[in-house]
């Protein structure tokens, strides 16, 4: 697997022959969303079970994918600042909730011709637990983002993993 930033993943739209499947060791919700058999949503990810295998199915399904570590981040500042470098968002992005909405409304600024885009979201729960009202704005913001763009040939998803563990390796 290549950790240069920014380079996509290529396949064709609809079910992916190559996406991975629960045999594969991956959870059976994110490799139906991945090989097309599911529209895309926001999942959880196995607590101790490592996020890696995530984006490798990602990878291997053509998605694109990223990951916003959220470990260590207890305000809506720490929270911008971390989404702004993981996911290379765009100048304009004003690092308020209806800037991100509209970031994640567009997604000119991380293209993909076929697959689909993972956002891994991790480490959340201190966040979640420190700010209980900003994370539920983050939820809604991801949720909405999502939905936008469940019915197109390069969806979103969100997976949430229950813990930190990995690396956090930049958007490819």
């Amino acid at each position: 697997m290549s950790d240069t930033p920014g380079v996509p993943g290529q396949a064709s739209a609809g079910p992916r022959s190559g996406a991975p499947t629960e045999t594969d060791g991956v959870p059976r919700p994110l490799a139906a969303v991945l090989d097309g058999r599911t529209l895309p949503g926001v999942l959880s990810w196995p607590a101790g079970r490592p996020v890696q295998d995530a984006l490798d199915a990602a990878l291997a399904a053509g998605w694109q994918s990223t990951v916003l570590d959220l470990e260590g981040v207890a305000d809506k500042a720490e929270f911008m600042a971390r989404a702004s470098e993981a996911l290379r968002l765009p100048p304009w992005f004003g690092r308020n909730w209806d800037a991100l909405a509209d970031c994640l409304g567009d997604l000119s600024w991380w293209p993909a011709e076929h697959g689909g885009r993972l956002l891994v979201v991790r480490a959340w729960q201190g966040y979640a637990a420190a700010e209980p009202e900003e994370w539920h704005a983050a939820e809604s913001v991801l949720a909405d983002a999502v939905a936008r763009w469940r019915d197109t040939d390069t969806g979103l998803a969100v997976l949430l993993t229950r813990d930190a563990g990995g690396t956090a390796p930049a958007r490819r």
